[in-house]
């Protein structure tokens, strides 16, 4: 068995496995929903004891939920005129880009380089 790597930044990824646990929560949630819910509390539970480096991606994974939610009942609400299974599909693209971005920097040991960012 490997010993984890400490990233460039100096942070050890380990310490992100609370963070990384929520973004599989939200990726499961894409199918099964409610462990997206789950996965928000545990980003809100978690985020005061955090390496600041970790706090980056829970406040990015509460955005995630919350802006996803916003475009959700936009795609939902257009769906009358269509163009909404349009944006659906884009918010179901841009929660799972938005995820793998997320892991990848954990595994990296690096924070988000922009938890306040509405894309990706």
């Amino acid at each position: 068995m490997t010993e984890p790597t400490v990233a460039a930044t100096g942070a050890d990824p380990a310490q992100g496995k609370d963070a990384n646990l929520v973004y599989i929560l939200y990726l499961v949630g894409l199918i099964v929903g409610v462990t997206s819910l789950v996965g928000l509390v545990m980003a809100y539970i978690n985020r005061g004891e955090a390496p600041d480096w970790v706090k980056t991606h829970f406040r990015f994974q509460i955005r995630t939920f919350w802006i996803g939610l916003l475009y959700g009942v936009i795609g939902a609400v257009s769906t009358l005129i269509l163009i909404g299974f349009l944006i659906l599909l884009f918010v179901a693209v841009w929660w799972i880009v938005r995820c793998v971005k997320g892991m990848k920097a954990i595994e990296r040991g690096e924070p988000v380089a922009d938890p306040a960012t509405w894309m990706w």
